[in-house]
């Protein structure tokens, strides 16, 4: 089924969701899988769950092969409408660089004022027994 470059919109590649009539975007091409869902190693319902979206990081993490990545060659039908794709907004975990300089400077300031603390103290006593020394008489 070869493709004739016809540029496809997400809305339209998103109502070939079935396992009737499944597309599926990978590198900004669009791939009708309908008649491999039944031969996917993977079973067809991770092919189903990719519908609708860009499914190129799936398609890669899985790591498929680079026969499997000839195969889609087979199934190509056009490309799709890139501005039509939301953008990909990679998911920053909590420890990512900016939280631990956070982390860093707070456990700095804790650091400091552990050490400081004492010093001010022992400081303030030194000088309130200083101050209010009797002067010795004469």
């Amino acid at each position: 089924m070869g493709g004739d470059g016809k540029v496809f919109t997400l809305a339209e590649v998103s109502q070939h969701s079935s396992s009737q009539d499944c597309w599926i975007i990978i590198d900004g091409k669009v791939y009708d899988v309908t008649k491999f869902l039944d031969d996917h190693p993977g079973g067809d319902e991770v092919i189903l769950t990719s519908t609708g979206k860009d499914a190129t990081d799936d398609f890669e993490d899985v790591g498929h092969s680079t026969t499997a990545k000839a195969m889609l060659d087979e199934y190509y039908v056009g490309d799709i409408d890139s501005a039509t794709v939301p953008t990909k907004t990679k998911f920053v975990p909590p420890t990512s660089k900016k939280a631990e300089s956070t982390g860093q400077s707070s456990d700095f300031v804790i650091k400091l004022l552990q050490f400081l603390v004492p010093l001010l103290i022992l400081g303030l006593a030194v000088g309130i027994r200083f101050y209010t020394k009797t002067p010795a008489s004469s």
